[in-house]
């Protein structure tokens, strides 16, 4: 079976365009995992927000039931790590009730946003104090996994009202978007209901 040369150019051309084709079928791919994370965001920082700082505090110090209630019982501000890791899981404990609570309406304005920056607020002073006192007054070495655990709850702290921002943001565009068709839909059923 020969080819003449001009289905030999047109079997390059349609090899030329499978590249692009791949190419653009990877970049919608990545594209759409990346509007999934976007659209994601609360959860997984809620997730993360739970599970960081205990594996931080984890890697620094051993624990397991028995040194975990010996760390309960004998807790000392100025010493024990313990409450860091406690005081993320309540922070995301309470932002996700929140948000799990409100609707689009809820999440545009109101409790979200204002839950979200309070818990954050509160215990980004909380930890702050707690390294002031646990470095600066205790006297105590700055370990590696020490300062990962205190600089992964601040920056998760101020990543939950990043995201309880984007979030309220992208919530008041679409009512925005919907708020003209709910009054379309509410005129053409007011007529509909006005002509029986």
């Amino acid at each position: 079976m020969r080819f003449s040369k001009d289905e030999k150019k047109l079997n390059k051309a349609a090899a030329a365009l499978a590249i692009p084709r791949w190419i653009r079928t990877l970049f919608f791919l990545i594209t759409m995992l990346i509007s999934l994370l976007l659209f994601s965001a609360p959860i997984l920082l809620i997730v993360a927000d739970a599970l960081l700082p205990s594996a931080f505090l984890s890697a620094a110090i051993p624990i397991n039931l028995r040194t975990l209630s010996s760390h309960l019982t004998n807790y000392d501000f100025r010493y024990s790590l313990i409450d860091i890791p406690l005081v993320s899981i309540v922070r995301s404990a309470i932002i996700l009730c929140v948000y799990s609570f409100c609707d689009g309406p809820g999440l545009s304005r109101g409790p979200y946003l204002a839950i979200a920056t309070v818990c954050s607020a509160a215990s980004l002073v909380y930890v702050s104090l707690k390294a002031s006192y646990v470095f600066v007054i205790g006297g105590r070495g700055a370990g590696a996994m020490e300062m990962a655990l205190f600089v992964s709850s601040w920056v998760l702290a101020i990543g939950h009202v990043v995201v309880a921002y984007r979030t309220s943001c992208r919530e008041r565009r679409k009512l925005l978007v919907y708020k003209i068709d709910i009054e379309a839909v509410s005129q053409f059923s007011h007529l509909n209901l006005s002509s029986l």
